[in-house]
């Protein structure tokens, strides 16, 4: 049976090379773009993925009702420290919604806990709109917690400097 395997990997081998023969007068790098796009691969390089941003200080809303994403109280304090962290162009914020956990505090609509965490941090990610507008990231967590909102001041790296 093994035999058989190692035989048909030969032919395969001597397939490829009298391909290669039989295109020697073909430039080699359109060759292998070819190749590679047959096999569903693109020619252009793959960058290395973004690290994610370093976090580096954090503060919270808290306080909202259960199943509600109205803000509990006016977000001045919040406000005042992003925009004071936000001056430095190389960081980003993050603002990450959550709930509590309990069959109460979800969205009245769906009655899902991830839309109502959703909705949340897209009240506080409104009032810090124009604090840093471009460098603010919505997220939501599932754990069950606090019914609030964090916001983590992260660097996010020179190259972000504008």
């Amino acid at each position: 049976m093994w035999l058989i395997t190692l035989a048909d990997l030969a032919l395969l081998l001597v397939g490829f090379f009298v391909l290669l023969q039989a295109n020697h007068h073909l430039d080699p790098r359109r060759l292998a773009n070819g190749m590679r796009e047959g096999f569903g691969a693109s020619d252009q390089p793959v960058s290395a993925p973004t690290p994610p941003a370093m976090p580096i200080a954090a503060n919270a809303l808290g306080g909202f009702a259960p199943g509600s994403a109205a803000l509990p109280a006016a977000p001045d304090a919040l406000v005042g420290w992003a925009r004071e962290a936000a001056r430095d162009p190389r960081v980003a914020l993050t603002v990450t919604g959550g709930t509590d956990g309990t069959p109460a505090d979800v969205d009245p609509s769906t009655g899902s806990a991830a839309v109502l965490a959703a909705d949340r941090a897209r009240a506080v990610a409104a009032a810090l709109g124009q604090v840093a507008p471009g460098r603010i990231l919505v997220a939501t967590t599932n754990r069950p917690g606090q019914r609030r909102v964090t916001v983590t001041l992260a660097f996010a790296g020179e190259g972000n400097a504008r």
